[in-house]
């Protein structure tokens, strides 16, 4: 039986019969406010008309067309009545005897509104108890709202009609009209895929300008909730906006595909963004209700301009099937980083160092899992797709693609992706039309690259051999490449690949590491000779793949990492600090380096790092290897003084700066004697003060939820908080809170609101899984593993995607680093059956442990 799944052959036989003309989509949401038809006999749902007109290439063939609905009240094929009772079953709704040449067909049927960021989402506001409304598609979702051919390479214009409640704004994929009365008809889109198609509706408030380039006028739009009104920095937004439209409309020599363009702030969003066709929602925590660091802003930015890459790649171009999501993804990740770099005006010129810190720390943790895979991944179903947006798919992707660009020449590449658009245009593609493009404009084969970096999993580590004579002048140099095995249980065979890097020469020059010298060179098989270093000096450090071009794994010789150690903090550029800084966090979770050494590393540099997004980076890294990594027996002293660290720095900071509120944030997420805890409680009521701290709304729920977690805050302090800030936000802090107190009873209410009870929205949920898991409270949470593992199957097949997965990662018992826990997950795994989604996700749980005893017994052994 197919459920909601679709498999790869049966959309491929589907595209191979079927070419779709036209959606017509009218929608009825005129009873949203409520919560259901406008008569008011169903709180749930809203009347969804679906006409599709489609060719058939044989006459009397059968397919199929999606639908995932609570009810069908007629299908009509070619004018003849079909028994909805009869031809709608799993999700599908069967087309018989179709003619040969045009078809069409009409489908009315009772939709629902959902509250787990999946279809047409309905949330209701607690500062003005309106609702909101937005769709969210990808990957099948589209069907959740109108009947649809569900694959992205079924193309088709659509065009939506919407009647929504009196005062109500609706934004599409197309321009918004005037309404007529309620009703809201818009102009037919340009031919693109389901799963970008886009309506949100509701009293938002807006703010509009243009952008304007060779007589052309685009629209330019901003919406959110009119409660978020007073935080929206609209001109910031805009001025990132026109910024990309610039340098993507000059790199792709290809101008904006679409008629306007509106970015939406939602609420309850799952993901980052989503690139739905001139209608881009983003989640609304970008709209920052309280001070946020300077990264913050970029990470909001880099997402901005991925989600405005994408109406180019993904959306003008579109991919045939899912095996090619990840170039999708990571075209539009290197490009924005890239636009971020380059593109003049731009306030993160340092966007490659953020790349670097965060992006390609996430790829190399996705593949050292059990569940590692190529980048082109098999993508056999809507199940397998599902769970493959991971570091993989974006960042290990986007980290390729940077060192395709290096392999080939800037210049070349972006040739090749002109060639492309012109090419493709509202078409569809597969990886091979993208590689000849490039292969046309470089010259260079791509055969091998593709098929070594692309087809392979794992990570290659590379380390400098070098001899040097007694004068200290470098005799011999050369790059050993190396292809460890891959986890265990994952597809595949290591392999040595073609790299292309650059060497970088330092010295120590009045305390600072200066860069003297650079070599780029190509880097392929066991060990290649770097003869330009033969007969040079040797230098303080040498760093392989300086710049980061390539992917892989980076040692540093003895020398260069005894100077690294010393004066890591003292790298003239960022991006250096950065490659230093990743590697030894990779040789934490490897277990080379003790966890204790890691601390005392951060501590003697951190203070002269002035990047405030690997500052941050560090601090999370710092508290995950304290409470996962360090030996059980030292974790607390570990801890104390990690938190002396903290506060002692949030003294020292510059009132008012970015990294005095970074430090705050860290010294509340481990506040723990009781001299500490008064301090917060003390910055909370007022009564204590750090000169140039703003307590504000966000770092005030920071503090309550420390407090919280540490029994010093009950739920009249929550609901006090609460009542300040009465809001959706707050909601979902307090939730956390609760979540997080350390009692019996604070634990079950949470388990049984998540487990037990499928009725909290998504925001909502994840702020209680959030809070429920503190690794303060490893004792009171040991019992709950049993109940995991009862539970997660059955909560697999009975929620949807998103609050399924939501469920088996978070509250996975990655605290009980043991070998128990490691036995109660492979039983689990030889008697459950999970599906294969499942199965990967406990799988990459499970790993999580094996890792964590393996740096504890390398920090006993320190």
């Amino acid at each position: 039986m197919p459920g909601t799944n679709l498999t790869r052959d049966e959309a491929q036989q589907r595209a191979r019969l079927l070419t779709v003309d036209a959606y017509e989509i009218d929608l009825d949401l005129s009873g949203a406010q409520e919560g259901g038809d406008a008569d008011g006999s169903d709180h749930g749902t809203f009347r969804s008309v679906t006409t599709v007109r489609f060719d058939s290439a044989e006459a009397g063939a059968d397919s199929f067309i999606d639908l995932v609905a609570p009810a069908v009240h007629e299908v009509r094929l070619n004018g003849e009545a079909l028994d909805a009772g009869e031809v709608f079953k799993d999700s599908r709704i069967a087309l018989t005897g179709l003619r040969a040449g045009r078809n069409e067909l009409r489908v009315v049927a009772d939709c629902a509104y959902t509250n787990t960021g999946e279809g047409l989402h309905r949330f209701v506001d607690p500062v003005d108890q309106q609702a909101y409304l937005y769709t969210q598609f990808e990957v099948p979702d589209a069907r959740r709202v109108y009947a649809s051919f569900e694959q992205p390479d079924l193309k088709a214009t659509f065009q939506f009609t919407v009647k929504a409640p009196e005062g109500w704004t609706v934004i599409s994929n197309s321009p918004t009209p005037e309404p007529t009365g309620t009703v809201w008809r818009f102009e037919p889109t340009p031919r693109i895929s389901t799963y970008i198609t886009a309506l949100i509706a509701g009293p938002y408030h807006s703010v509009h300008s243009t952008y304007e380039k060779d007589g052309r006028s685009v629209p330019l739009g901003i919406y959110c909730r009119p409660s978020l009104a007073e935080h929206l920095d609209a001109e910031q937004i805009f001025e990132v906006t026109r910024q990309g439209f610039e340098w993507f409309q000059e790199k792709f020599d290809y101008a904006y595909p679409f008629a306007k363009y509106d970015q939406l702030f939602v609420p309850e969003f799952n993901a980052g963004a989503m690139e739905n066709a001139g209608a881009v929602t983003i989640r609304d925590q970008y709209v920052f209700r309280s001070k946020v660091t300077d990264a913050a802003y970029e990470v909001r930015a880099e997402t901005i301009l991925h989600e405005l890459a994408h109406m180019w790649f993904g959306d003008l171009v579109t991919m045939e099937w899912w095996n090619d999501l990840w170039l999708n993804e990571s075209f539009a990740t290197y490009t924005s980083i890239a636009c971020q770099a380059s593109a003049p005006g731009s306030k993160w010129p340092h966007s490659w160092t953020t790349f670097a810190n965060s992006m390609k720390t996430w790829a190399y943790r996705q593949d050292q899992l059990p569940s590692t895979h190529p980048i082109m991944a098999e993508i056999n179903d809507l199940d397998d797709v599902l769970v493959n947006f991971d570091g993989i798919t974006y960042a290990k992707g986007a980290s390729v693609l940077k060192q395709l660009v290096a392999y080939v020449g800037r210049d070349e590449f972006f040739q090749g992706v002109q060639a492309y658009f012109k090419a493709h245009a509202f078409k569809n593609t597969r990886l091979s039309d993208l590689l000849g493009a490039l292969e046309e404009t470089s010259g260079r084969d791509l055969k091998t690259w593709s098929k070594k970096w692309l087809e392979t999993a794992g990570i290659n580590i590379l380390r400098p051999e070098i001899e040097v004579d007694a004068q200290g002048v470098i005799t011999s140099f050369a790059v050993k490449q190396e292809a460890p095995a891959l986890p265990p249980g994952a597809k595949g065979e290591p392999v040595l690949r073609p790299h292309r890097i650059a060497i970088g020469s330092y010295e120590l020059t009045d305390g600072k590491l200066v860069r003297t010298g650079r070599i780029e060179l190509d880097v392929d098989g066991a060990l290649t000779p770097v003869p330009q270093l033969a007969g040079t000096r040797r230098p303080a450090v040498l760093l392989l793949n300086d710049d980061d071009l390539s992917y892989a794994k980076v040692r540093l010789d003895e020398e260069s990492l005894k100077v690294v150690t010393e004066h890591l903090g003292d790298f003239t550029e960022s991006l250096p600090r950065a490659l230093s800084w990743a590697s030894a966090w990779d040789m934490t979770r490897d277990a080379e380096l003790p966890t204790r050494d890691y601390l005392a590393l951060v501590r003697s540099g951190i203070g002269k790092e002035s990047d405030i997004g690997v500052v941050q980076s560090l601090h999370r890294q710092v508290k995950l290897a304290l409470d996962l990594y360090a030996a059980p027996e030292w974790r607390e002293t570990g801890l104390a003084v990690w938190t002396t660290e903290t506060l002692e720095q949030l003294r020292a900071a510059e009132p008012g700066s970015d990294h005095q509120l970074a430090w705050a944030r860290a010294f509340a997420a481990s506040a723990r004697t009781d001299e500490q805890l008064d301090l917060l409680q003390g910055l909370l009521d007022g009564t204590e003060e750090i000169s140039g701290l703003a307590v504000d709304t966000e770092l005030r729920w920071s503090l309550v939820q420390r407090l919280a977690a540490t029994g010093r805050a009950d739920e009249k302090a929550i609901a006090a908080e609460l009542e300040r800030d009465k809001t959706s936000a707050g909601e979902r802090h307090a939730a956390t809170a609760r979540a997080a107190r350390p009692t019996e009873r604070a634990k079950a209410e949470a388990w049984a609101s998540v487990v037990e009870s499928d009725r909290l929205p998504n925001a909502v949920q994840e702020a209680v899984i959030g809070g429920f898991v503190q690794t303060d409270q490893r004792e009171l949470l040991a019992s709950y593993t049993a109940k995991y593992f009862d539970a997660v199957k059955d909560i697999w097949e009975s929620r949807s995607h998103e609050m399924a997965q939501q469920i088996a990662v978070g509250l996975y018992p990655a605290l009980q680093v043991s070998q128990e826990t490691l036995d109660a997950t492979d039983a689990w795994l030889a008697a459950a059956e999970p599906s294969a989604a499942l199965r990967r996700l406990i799988s990459e749980s499970r790993a999580g442990i094996e890792r964590a005893l393996k740096a504890q017994a390398a920090d006993v052994a320190a």
